[in-house]
Formats: structure tokens, C-alpha cells, sequence
């Protein structure tokens, strides 16, 4: 299976249709057909190390001031506990455990309602537990690799560049508009991705000002790592969405093999 990378944005790109939302049509229409699969959202960080092990995970509506119309939206799609306990079990550098609360939140859903819009593929969670170092992230991602083999499509849901603190809220997120910082952040990252130059990316505090500006906290940024981990040699790597919205965000998206 392929491994992508996914900006997933506002929320309301679940009930709109753009340019964005038409590609994620599109990947679920030229991808081949997943057994399940298995999202590292960005809006899901614990303390340790969990993976959903529901039967029918909930549909998490984790935002505010939206209307009334994204509330009433379900993702029914199943889930897959016995794949959630493999993975359990397979994972070594670290202790992960089952959870039977969370669900699918919007990093995960907004999205895949998009890519598998009839809700059934099986999907499950696996949280970012914020002990973790960026490198220790990185490691544990290497131990998914054998799902990929197993008809399992990995996503890392997050947005490279996310400061929400300076978004510039008067402009509208339909057109293309981003901060010098932000833009040339995007840059550096894409640059960085191309050249297989993933320690840099790891190490990503030491990159300069525009960076640090433009990952002020790593939620979003840690679920691109996950997929970077999981690049083999000689795979293709490209781009999609590669785009700037409302000044301090990027929609770019990554797609590996």
C-alpha cells in the first residue's frame, strides 16, 4: 500500500466542495482497495501510546463555533480491534495499549469521508503520545512497516505548516495566500523531504526562525514524520495540495509509493 501524508484543514472542508476535497475524492478512487485503515491524527495526543480497539469508534466532533450542519455529520465506518491488538503486539521499542473511548476524530474522518465516502473500510486510531521526542516518533513509525504488506494504508492527518495564532482571518481560505515565514518554512520541508533529508526534518527546532514560527507546537507536524518513516528505498515520493491558505497554513500533502 501506498503512505500519505494528508493537510487536512478546516473542518468545513467536510461539507465543501474545492480543490482539495477533489483530490481526496480522486486517491480513493485510484489507490488500491485497504483492508483497513490506520490514521495518526494530529488531534489525537496521550500519554503513552494507544490504538482504537472499538468495534464501531464514534464520530468525534472535536471543535467549536462551527455550524450546526458539521455536528450532525457520522462517520460510521467499523473499526478493527484484532488489527489494533497485532499492532500491539508487534511494536517493540515501545508499550502500546487499547482504547476503547476515543473514536475518530476530525483529523480522521473529515478526511476519509472524502476518500472512502461509503464508510466501509475499517478504521483505526493510533494516538501521538506527547512524552515522545520527534525521533522517538520517528522510530516507532519503522514498526508499522509490515502492515503495508497486509493491505493496511497508513495516514499521518496534520498540516506542515499550522499556526493558528497567526492565521489572517480576514482572508478567505478558497485562495492561495501565505505569510513570507510560512512560505518559505514550505520550502525548506519540501526540500528537505525530496532530498531524503529526514534527520533535518526530525531535528526541526534547529531550522531557523521561519520554522520554529511555523510549528509552534508539534501536533500537526509529528503525523508527516510517520509517513516519512515508512519510505522505503527507491519509492516515489510526491506532492499534492501544495497550497497556502489564510496566511500561516499549508494544505501540502505527500503521497509515498
Amino acid at each position: 500500500m501506498p503512505v500519505f501524508f494528508i493537510g487536512h484543514g478546516s473542518p468545513m472542508y467536510t461539507i465543501e466542495n474545492n480543490e482539495f476535497v477533489a483530490s481526496w475524492n480522486k486517491l480513493g478512487k485510484t489507490i488500491p482497495v485497504p483492508q483497513s485503515v490506520l490514521c495518526i491524527s494530529a488531534h489525537w495526543q496521550t500519554r503513552g501510546t494507544l490504538l482504537t480497539a472499538m468495534e464501531s469508534p464514534r464520530t468525534i466532533h472535536d471543535f467549536g463555533g462551527f455550524p450546526d450542519e458539521l455536528y450532525e455529520i457520522q462517520y460510521p465506518a467499523p473499526g478493527n480491534p484484532l488489527l489494533a491488538d497485532q499492532i500491539k503486539q508487534e511494536i517493540k521499542g515501545t508499550a502500546a495499549g487499547l482504547d476503547t473511548s476515543w473514536g475518530l476524530d476530525h483529523g480522521a474522518w473529515s478526511v476519509m469521508r472524502h476518500i472512502f465516502p461509503l464508510a466501509d473500510i475499517p478504521v483505526l486510531e493510533m494516538s501521538l503520545d506527547y512524552y515522545k521526542t520527534p525521533s522517538e516518533h520517528f522510530e516507532l513509525a519503522k514498526e508499522l512497516a509490515s502492515l503495508r504488506n497486509r493491505g493496511v494504508l497508513i495516514i499521518g492527518s496534520g498540516n506542515m505548516v499550522h499556526n493558528l495564532g497567526r492565521v489572517a482571518w480576514d482572508k478567505d481560505d478558497s485562495q492561495e495566500f501565505g505569510y513570507d515565514w510560512a512560505l518559505e518554512a514550505s520550502d525548506i520541508f519540501k526540500r528537505l523531504i525530496i532530498e531524503g533529508n529526514f534527520n533535518k526534518l526530525i531535528d526541526y527546532r534547529s531550522l531557523g526562525r521561519e520554522v520554529n514560527l511555523s510549528v509552534p507546537t508539534p501536533d500537526h507536524f509529528l503525523p508527516l514524520l510517520y509517513a516519512l518513516a515508512l519510505k522505503e528505498d527507491n519509492e516515489n515520493i510526491s506532492f499534492f495540495n501544495d497550497k497556502a491558505v489564510m496566511g500561516s497554513l499549508t494544505m501540502t500533502s505527500v503521497r509515498i509509493g
